[in-house]
């Protein structure tokens, strides 16, 4: 109790600096402080996460169906833009001090560029200006006006009319040259700091949106068919070209529902295969919940029908149930047990690792103990770590999901470190292992650089 506290602690606190940063870089940096925009801000950074909290926890506090739903795509969202959005300013730390030299470049060329000796449309006055001497009337005494500014008193013959004479005659007042304006410290008018904050901000967040917005659009589309070819040695000939269209990781739930399970349903009936294999983490739910999103698996066609093995995710939803369930709907569930496929190979499933919780979880003797090993043997188990038991059992070909492939890049970096193998297909001694991606997703609807598949696995018989 007193670790899971601890770790409780540190995750919080790793999360509540993660935020700060997210807070300083995209709202503190690039707004005025006491303004609207810095108030809206930070009430976005303070909701969301509480929002993320709810979306993860309501499902298993059993919260009304409806909540969940409200909280889920906000708060799973979140998370996946906080995570690229911390990964893109993490980036952009390294592109400032680059922004602050262009603009210390730019500002020093400013500086050295000469100054232009004329100012286009101003009138360069002479130093002294001689006033015109006056015009006199024909026959008029000749008035003299001396050099000096001051002009003595003229005389005026008597009966003309006084001449008045200013007492100085100053030169026209010119306007002076305008002083070339003072270069802006950035572009816009606005502080170099300002300036570059906003430029990085804006250009991480843009970067983190465009992420997660064809993200979620990969996820939504549905799952694209791969198809791998593995070669087996035991099966006969009659079994070569045999086709299994695997599909794993559906997480059916509060975001996807029964549109996404009829796209799924759909794309696996158009390889028309020989038999539907599901992995494992169907839903992320009670059958109350998602019973109905989960009817379209009703209509999957398969020459030897569709079998299901339980996933991690079955026991956070109510296993047995949701056994009962895909039964009703015409599925086969494996719990440890094994099936002979008239090909020529048996098909054997186990529970996942976290029925052990239950009192149930694997069963590797009970489902291939007292098998003829003669015979090729598909196992279904919904976790790659398995593999092992499955090689001192003599398994042929392994089918798993569960790790998404990693789901949201970096994130196959992490699931490498749990599991034997993150997507794909290898060899373990003389079992073969092959882990799907998933046609789903777990938590934000959202998948980079793991697209989601459903994979047709076409046997190849070594003796053909």
């Amino acid at each position: 109790m007193v670790g899971f506290l601890v770790v409780l602690v540190v995750v919080l606190a790793v999360l509540g600096g993660v935020h700060w940063y997210v807070w300083r870089r995209l709202v503190r940096d690039v707004t005025a402080p006491g303004g609207v925009p810095r108030r809206v801000g930070t009430a976005v950074v303070v909701a969301l996460p509480l929002l993320s909290l709810a979306a993860l926890s309501s499902s298993r506090a059993g919260a009304p169906f409806w909540f969940q739903q409200v909280v889920a795509w906000p708060g799973f969202l979140w998370l996946a833009l906080l995570l690229y959005v911390v990964l893109a300013l993490v980036v952009g730390e390294a592109v400032r001090p680059l922004l602050r030299a262009w603009l210390d470049r730019r500002d020093a060329k400013t500086a050295a560029a000469p100054v232009p000796a004329e100012v286009p449309g101003a009138v360069v006055a002479p130093e002294a200006v001689a006033p015109a001497p006056p015009s006199v009337p024909e026959g008029a005494a000749r008035v003299s006006v001396p050099e000096a500014v001051a002009p003595a008193p003229v005389s005026v013959p008597e009966g003309a009319a006084p001449v008045s004479v200013p007492e100085a005659v100053a030169p026209a007042s010119l306007p002076a040259p305008e002083a070339p304006a003072e270069v802006s410290p950035a572009p816009g008018g606005v502080s170099r700091r300002l300036f570059v904050s906003r430029v990085v901000g804006g250009a991480a967040a843009a970067v983190a949106l465009g992420t997660v917005g064809y993200g979620t659009y990969g996820v939504l589309r549905g799952p694209r068919v791969k198809r791998v070819t593995v070669p087996l040695a035991k099966v006969p000939r009659a079994a070569h070209g045999y086709r299994i269209a695997v599909v794993s990781d559906i997480h059916l739930g509060p975001i996807l529902g029964r549109a996404h399970s009829r796209r799924i349903v759909d794309t696996i009936n158009a390889t028309q295969p020989d038999l539907i294999a599901i992995v494992g983490d169907l839903v992320d739910g009670t059958v109350e919940n998602l019973g109905s999103a989960a009817e379209p698996l009703a209509d999957l066609r398969a020459r030897h029908g569709a079998f299901f093995v339980t996933g991690n995710h079955e026991y956070f939803s109510g296993a047995d149930a949701w056994v009962d369930h895909v039964r009703e709907l015409g599925l086969r569930p494996l719990r440890n047990e094994r099936v002979e496929i008239a090909a020529g190979f048996d098909l054997a499933g186990v529970d996942d690792v976290a029925g052990e919780s239950e009192g149930q979880g694997p069963d590797f003797v009970r489902a291939l103990g007292d098998r003829d090993r003669a015979r090729a043997a598909v196992l279904l188990a919904h976790q790659p770590v398995v593999v092992h038991d499955a090689v001192r059992h003599g398994v042929d070909l392994q089918l798993s999901g569960h790790t998404h492939g990693g789901q949201l890049w970096p994130g196959e970096y992490l699931a490498d470190l749990a599991n034997p193998t993150v997507a794909g297909l290898e060899r373990y001694g003389d079992t073969q292992l092959y882990v799907s991606r998933g046609a789903g997703a777990w938590g934000p609807p959202v998948r980079v650089g793991a697209p989601s598949d459903i994979t047709v696995v076409e046997i190849a018989s070594k003796q053909a």
